[in-house]
């Protein structure tokens, strides 16, 4: 499992978050609530990429979640030792394997387990996981563990395909539905077939689906170049279908 240079690379995003920070589990948490009434037994757990929660791309998209009905917490799974905006301009200045040794997947969880056990804990919730990028690894762990009712992933990365992919359909019962693109080392086109290959036909009862999105590359869904107009219709096509996916499913 790896990272790559397309992991720090990418636009920052302008606008306002209209989200707040909250302790949860102990952990520093951005959350977007919904101002019109919503289904408070559902909440959307929103594991970002190595730039972490405080990134404002990161946090707009949680707000647009929580302006769709659905109350989305985005946990610091750094532990505020997330990659610093500054990547964005000069990436060639980060050692990422000197990061993803300080950040193993298997700390990041659990972080979010602390998390997850807090909200649960408040009553009996549904959760749905969106994971981008590194985020992908935590919401494969979460639904191979059933702890989340629905999954989505953008251009996801430290995956082992088609392993993961075939154990997700023996064990989970959680709809997936998956985010490609044109350039993507860590997702490439065959990554991509052979997760086809896995669950589509009909294989996976509880709901697959997997768009690609032309001229796009990794990181689009949140750090994508706006100017760009394939980059701009995949990152708010993602959005949507991401969310009407939570909507039918959660």
């Amino acid at each position: 499992m790896s990272l790559c240079e397309l992991c720090i690379s990418g636009v920052r995003h302008e606008g306002t978050a209209e989200g707040r920070w909250e302790q949860i589990g102990g952990v520093d948490c951005y959350v977007a609530t919904p101002t019109a009434n919503y289904d408070q037994d559902k909440i959307l757990i929103f594991l970002t990429d190595i730039f972490g929660p405080r990134l404002i791309n990161a946090q707009l998209l949680a707000d647009d979640f929580a302006r769709n009905g659905l109350r989305t917490v985005m946990p610091d799974m750094f532990d505020s030792d997330a990659a610093p905006e500054i990547l964005l301009t000069n990436p060639a200045s980060f050692e990422l394997d000197k990061f993803f040794n300080n950040h193993p997947p298997a700390r990041a969880k659990s972080l979010v387990d602390r998390v997850v056990a807090a909200l649960k804990a408040d009553g009996n919730v549904r959760l749905g996981t969106t994971g981008y990028c590194y985020g992908a690894r935590i919401g494969m762990e979460l639904a191979l563990e059933g702890t989340s009712s629905v999954t989505v992933f953008a251009h996801p990365s430290l995956l082992q395909v088609p392993e993961d992919f075939e154990k997700y359909k023996v064990v989970s019962d959680a709809p997936l539905l998956i985010h490609s693109c044109t350039i993507d080392p860590l997702f490439p086109a065959k990554a991509q077939a052979a997760t086809d290959a896995v669950f589509e036909d009909g294989k996976f009862s509880p709901g697959y689906r997997r768009i690609h999105w032309e001229g796009c590359q990794h990181g689009f869904a949140v750090r994508g170049d706006m100017t760009n107009p394939a980059v701009k219709a995949g990152k708010e096509g993602s959005f949507k279908a991401t969310a009407e996916f939570f909507l039918k499913h959660l």
